[in-house]
């Protein structure tokens, strides 16, 4: 399971339990992540954790304390449009 952790202090299942998502999983983090969105578009994210809910993923970079949401892409690389200040919003968005 290299590259791929849960964030300090959630269990896969707290994670399943508030996204509602049951199939959700830890994804590994060397991909490549751009966020879409102002005030740079295409910017390359260097992600630390990032979590697989079907087609959708969330995404805590390194050295950041927000969450992206975003797209997974059939390459494995994941395109990122909107920020959340935890990761609890983050799963409550999706």
């Amino acid at each position: 399971m290299a590259g791929e952790q849960l964030p300090t202090g959630w269990t896969l299942e707290e994670i399943r339990n508030v996204s509602g998502d049951q199939d959700a999983i830890p994804l590994e983090t060397d991909r490549t992540v751009t966020w879409q969105g102002w005030p740079a578009d295409d910017e390359s994210v260097q992600p630390e954790i990032a979590l697989g809910f079907h087609s959708l993923c969330l995404v805590k970079p390194v050295s950041d304390d927000e969450w992206y949401m975003g797209s997974l892409n059939d390459d494995g690389s994941i395109d990122c449009w909107s920020a959340y200040g935890d990761l609890r919003q983050a799963l409550r968005g999706l």
